[in-house]
């Protein structure tokens, strides 16, 4: 018997990642006035080309409990443990939904083993726990272990980003802690991030660099205060910018930062070029 990792679509894992750390990706859906589709049914540049061009913001929705139950149930029958992460709960049905479906699976199937955190986070802020609980999950570690990590990973990881614009996240209803921003849109770039699970303001700016700067100052306090033992720059429709943060990251703490693009679901709600830093804290 071994634990399998599984997490929802937000989590921003790359397909060949999925793969090959065997981690099973529950997709959430996408939906424009015209047409619908399954997170990672079609390329990252189509559903940007067609968002910039949509004349309202596309809505999303969490998968059904059924089609959750139906995963737990599978790796259950092929004798697998469960640990999985899901997106904030704040944002999402998806962690509820699935707690629903854990009870259903546990009440079906005596001796099974799920767990399930919330890890009131988003993007690569999950996909990056996922990820090395997946590799000690593959080591041989036992259920309580990978838990233990996982929700260690969880608590220990960081999320701020930049938006070019609040238009997305004012529409899309995303906007959180963020709503006193409203009014002053067009005067400012915030620095947000997640807190408690939905989006908070950690600083207010006139221009995208000073933006990048105090980004930038965030990492490096809490690099000298808690270490850092990793960190990737995600964009959205911001492949250059995401560069040259990457490139300064790597002179300064000598850390290689992966270059994650942010799908669809997070996408449509950040919007094309926002910037952002996901890292993970030593301690």
């Amino acid at each position: 018997m071994s634990v399998k990792l599984v997490t929802d679509s937000t989590a921003d894992i790359l397909r060949q990642t999925q793969k090959e750390l065997d981690i099973t990706v529950i997709p959430l859906s996408i939906h424009f006035p015209d047409e619908s589709f399954i997170d990672g049914q079609v390329p990252t540049d189509y559903f940007y080309e067609k968002l910039a061009e949509s004349p309202v913001i596309p809505t999303s929705s969490q998968p059904s409990r059924g089609e959750i139950q139906a995963i737990f149930e599978d790796l259950v029958i092929r004798r697998h443990d469960i640990v999985a992460v899901f997106l904030s709960s704040k944002i999402s049905g998806t962690y509820e939904t699935a707690l629903a479906a854990k009870e259903s699976v546990l009440r079906q199937y005596e001796g099974a083993k799920i767990a399930i955190i919330d890890s009131l986070n988003t993007a690569m802020a999950v996909g990056y726990p996922v990820m090395e609980a997946a590799r000690e999950a593959r080591e041989g570690k036992s259920f309580s272990d990978v838990y233990s990590i996982a929700q260690s990973l969880v608590e220990r990881m960081r999320l701020y980003f930049i938006p070019a614009t609040f238009e997305y996240m004012h529409k899309g209803g995303r906007i959180g802690g963020a709503a006193a921003l409203i009014g002053s849109l067009l005067d400012i770039k915030p620095v947000l991030y997640f807190a408690e699970g939905i989006t908070s303001v950690a600083k207010k700016v006139r221009t995208m660099r000073r933006a990048i700067r105090h980004m930038l100052r965030l990492l490096d306090a809490d690099s000298r205060a808690y270490g850092l033992k990793a960190v990737i720059v995600q964009h959205i429709d911001n492949l250059v910018q995401a560069r040259t943060l990457a490139r300064l990251i790597k002179e300064r703490y000598g850390l290689v930062a992966p270059i994650v693009p942010v799908g669809p679901i997070v996408g449509l709600h950040g919007g094309p070029g926002t910037i952002a830093i996901v890292y993970c804290l030593e301690k």
